[in-house]
């Protein structure tokens, strides 16, 4: 084999290698998923295609606001990973009153939350439990459509497989995913 040959079959191996290794890195950083159900509307719509950011959540934790793909508790019986707003933090109390949401902290302040990413308010009111360490209170934004953590369930972090980051279909809701930061 001339040098010529060899030089470009060693380029081709290289930029075969450095794909094959891209990919696999983005496999292992990002997986797709497709909205089901209602729950997240008017923000997350059924059929939506929506890239997770699986390691969001290797270096931090999840914050108020946040959208995230989870596996539900066992108890509720459900038979696929879950999509909500994170909503309540470890230490803190949640609880629905006329409609707003109120957060009770650790040290007995309460707020009550601006949440401009529900089309309606919740119908009913909810007095929840403290939150345990480690595990996070999750509603859909359809309040009054949503199998959410008023049910008496909180999400641990280790059920949580990332963030909704991306949506790239259809094509006309292409960009990113509506977090909000939810300051007290």
């Amino acid at each position: 084999m001339n040098s010529s040959v060899k030089y470009w079959l060693r380029e081709i191996g290289i930029i075969l290698a450095a794909s094959l290794g891209i990919f696999f890195l983005l496999q292992m950083a990002f997986i797709k998923a497709e909205v089901i159900g209602e729950s997240m509307e008017p923000n997350l719509y059924k059929g939506q295609q929506i890239m997770i950011n699986k390691m969001a959540y290797k270096f931090s934790e999840p914050d108020r606001g946040d959208i995230i793909i989870f596996t539900p508790p066992s108890q509720i019986g459900a038979t696929s990973d879950y999509i909500k707003r994170v909503i309540g933090l470890p230490g803190e109390r949640v609880s629905v009153i006329d409609g707003a949401v109120h957060i009770t902290k650790a040290g007995g302040h309460s707020f009550t939350l601006d949440e401009p990413y529900t089309a309606d308010l919740a119908m009913f009111d909810y007095q929840g439990s403290i939150i345990p360490e480690g595990h996070y209170f999750v509603m859909g934004d359809n309040r009054n459509n949503s199998s959410d953590s008023r049910g008496g369930w909180t999400v641990p972090l280790k059920n949580i497989t990332g963030k909704a980051w991306f949506t790239y279909w259809p094509f006309s809701e292409f960009g990113g995913v509506p977090h909000y930061s939810l300051p007290e």
